[in-house]
């Protein structure tokens, strides 16, 4: 076994020699001996042997909160992965009508789904890494009740500045909770209207009918108009004579909603029949026949365009005319205008009264004397 080198003051200081005084003259500070250094190790092997219990107690500790923590947050983050798919399988597996799959479609089921995952996701990690990080510096004896005072102050102050921010953010979270509205939906949301494209938890994308992309913060909006939820409603006004046999007209029209919902593309936009709703208003003149019809979402005006144009053919294979508007006239025979205008070969003769009526200064006659 190696010996540990000794210094040559400290021998000569357990052999009983006095140390010789520095050159100098001045006293040199005192070494400490080998009993000191003994008793310094076993008082330090003593302090470690009363409190590596306390130190094994918290490492521990700390190891099993850390452990559970990280365990407790895969499990929930799986378990939330795997509840959203459900609801996606679920959502998916109703759609056995027409209507319910046309409702949805797939990237807005699966923005959503994603959107909620990951709100999910970031709520349960921030809940139980914070409560394990409390939790571990509780085990280390540290005050928490200054740093929770403190982290509240900071809480307040950023949700005073930043009120907007957690306003928008709180917005979009209940937005694509209540599944307000999608990709792909047609929305009015008062500070601008237009297709959505893109949800986030702070702003949604528009575009508008112009090509136009709108930013539009879920913070401002109040209300909002989804146009293609559930069915949308085609409505066509006629115009036609007061004169003419109502009998007729309701024949011609029903050809027409008949023949149109057996023919394709639209016998799939029209989801109920086309309904002659009758008259709508009567006038001395004229009389508005209504017709309706539900159709997909976001069809209608593709509908009513389509329908006016089969009712115009129609309309004019059977000889019923269409009035300009509610309050047409009758077409009325009026006046010549050019009855009133004067040969050119009366303006040649300088005395006609024709000449003298447009001459701009009448001419003098010389009287005789």
């Amino acid at each position: 076994m190696e010996v540990p080198a000794v210094s040559l003051p400290v021998v000569q200081l357990a052999a009983g020699a006095s140390p010789s005084p520095s050159p100098s003259g001045s006293t040199a500070p005192a070494v400490p001996s080998i009993q000191d250094a003994q008793e310094s190790a076993t008082n330090a092997a003593s302090w470690v042997e009363q409190n590596w219990s306390t130190w094994l107690a918290m490492g521990l500790q700390v190891l099993l909160v850390l452990v559970v923590a990280i365990t407790l947050r895969a499990v929930v983050r799986r378990a939330i992965t795997k509840l959203i798919d459900r609801m996606t399988r679920t959502a998916q597996a109703a759609d056995g009508s027409a209507l319910s799959g046309l409702l949805v479609n797939v990237e807005r089921r699966r923005q959503r789904a994603a959107a909620i995952g990951s709100v999910l996701r970031s709520v349960a990690s921030f809940l139980i890494l914070g409560t394990a990080a409390l939790m571990v510096l509780s085990t280390f004896r540290i005050n928490l009740a200054p740093l929770l005072a403190s982290a509240g102050v900071a809480g307040v102050a950023i949700g005073f500045g930043a009120r907007n921010l957690v306003t928008d953010f709180l917005s979009g979270v209940f937005m694509i909770l209540e599944d307000q509205y999608g990709v792909g939906d047609t929305i009015d949301a008062g500070v601008a209207s237009g297709e959505v494209i893109e949800v986030g938890l702070r702003v949604t994308k528009l575009r508008g009918d112009s090509g136009e992309i709108w930013y539009v913060r879920n913070g401002e909006v109040k209300r909002i108009g989804n146009l293609s939820q559930g069915w949308a409603t085609a409505g066509v006004d006629v115009t036609v004579k007061a004169s003419e046999d109502l009998d007729k007209v309701k024949a011609t029209l029903d050809e027409v909603a008949e023949k149109m919902s057996k023919e394709e593309p639209w016998n799939e936009l029209l989801w109920s029949p086309v309904e002659v709703l009758g008259l709508d208003s009567v006038l001395i003149d004229s009389m508005v026949v209504r017709l309706s019809a539900r159709t997909m979402p976001g069809k209608s005006v593709t509908v009513e365009r389509e329908l006016r144009w089969r009712v115009k053919r129609a309309f004019d294979a059977a000889s019923i005319r269409i009035v300009g508007g509610a309050t047409a006239v009758e077409d009325q025979e009026s006046p010549d205008p050019s009855a009133a205008v004067a040969a050119p070969s009366v303006y040649s003769n300088a005395a006609s009264p024709q000449a003298e009526a447009a001459a701009p200064i009448t001419s003098q006659r010389s009287v005789p004397k």
